[in-house]
């Protein structure tokens, strides 16, 4: 087949179109350049990403095209990431990118391009069940990354090849290598792409105004003064600017809530305090792989972050799009603006986007 490689410029997109190669497909990589603004060397490591996959390509003896995406991430991801921290949630673009741009712009120009399939260096797999695609965990439980492909639909994933999702980190790494591939040793990247290694605080200042307010613990003492709602997210520990209160624990300070109506930020002590811990939660704009939601109520296992164990809970049904789920156990630092991706033991079902 003809397939179409997103190149990165890191090793896990460079080996799934090396494996690709060698099993015999006409492959053709793609770098996907998505933010244009101050795409300074500083921050931003498009230029050298870009020389890292050409390289890599080069080695792997395929042809490289870098197409520009940037007008349609602003449009689509960057927008939404800016209106949900205006609003005081906390988004996850990477998801939103994986199903606007990486596949969606992505697999659109690559059928422009001849392709009969699109493949990333993603660690998932599918396969199928009945008739229908399934989205499934990557076999390295430590780097699956189902969690951010969670809305993606049949059509997309009927088209999509993940190379690397049987595959290990470390395997991947040989495999690289071996192979002679000038990235096998390069840094796997983090954060959030359009930012990089910046201070977040200092790129969201550029793009939102600051509201200061008041800091209040759970009895409603001012305890200090925030800089602006969207400044902050649930869980979060350093960076508050809380020091010297009498009458304390004497435990590290987290935020725990935000009063939008009347613009606090809530505080609390210590990592396990009960306003951290929820049994239930509400998600709307709810994706499915299968098209369709689950049974209702069904018992299922999920996740509120990437980092996250999965947790057994039970999924109900609120309204077309809003879901409900209830843990076994209480959850921490639940997080409106994340997704909560559902599963049924190594099926991704989809998920949804945390109300409350």
């Amino acid at each position: 087949m003809k397939v179409v490689v997103g190149m990165s410029g890191g090793v896990d997109s460079s080996v799934a179109a090396l494996l690709l190669k060698r099993a015999g497909h006409e492959v053709v990589g793609l770098f996907m350049k998505n933010w244009e603004d101050d795409d300074s060397e500083e921050y931003c490591s498009t230029r050298e990403d870009l020389v890292d996959a050409a390289a890599a390509a080069d080695a792997i003896g395929v042809e490289l095209e870098a197409v520009n995406f940037s007008a349609e991430y602003k449009d689509r991801v960057f927008a939404d990431f800016l209106r949900e921290y205006a609003a005081g949630r906390t988004p996850n673009p990477d998801v939103l990118c994986n199903a606007e741009i990486k596949f969606r712009a992505f697999l659109d120009h690559a059928m422009r391009l001849g392709a009969e399939r699109i493949a990333t260096g993603h660690y998932a797999r599918t396969d199928v069940f009945e008739g229908e695609v399934r989205l499934l965990k990557g076999k390295d439980q430590a780097k699956d990354q189902s969690y951010f492909l969670h809305r993606l639909t049949q059509e997309q994933l009927s088209r999509v090849l993940f190379p690397v999702g049987e595959l290990g980190k470390s395997e991947v790494r040989r495999i690289a290598l071996e192979a002679g591939l000038p990235n096998h040793a390069k840094k796997d990247s983090t954060g959030i792409c359009f930012i990089g290694e910046r201070p977040f605080r200092e790129f969201l200042n550029r793009y939102l105004p600051r509201v200061p307010g008041k800091i209040v613990d759970e009895r409603n003492r001012a305890v200090g003064e925030h800089i602006g709602l969207a400044f902050y997210t649930i869980g979060q520990r350093k960076g508050i600017g809380i020091g010297g209160q009498k009458e304390t624990s004497g435990e590290a300070w987290y935020v725990a809530g935000k009063r939008l109506e009347t613009n606090e930020l809530v505080v609390v002590q210590g990592h396990d305090h009960p306003l951290l811990m929820k049994r239930s939660l509400h998600a709307a704009d709810a994706s499915w792989i299968a098209g369709r939601a689950p049974a209702s109520p069904s018992a299922h296992a999920a996740k509120t972050r990437y980092r996250q164990a999965d947790a057994p809970c039970t999924l109900s049904k609120v309204l077309d799009s809003e879901i409900r789920v209830d843990f076994e156990a209480p959850q921490w630092a639940v997080t409106p603006g994340q997704s909560v991706v559902l599963y049924d033991r190594e099926v991704c079902l989809g998920g949804g986007i945390i109300t409350d």
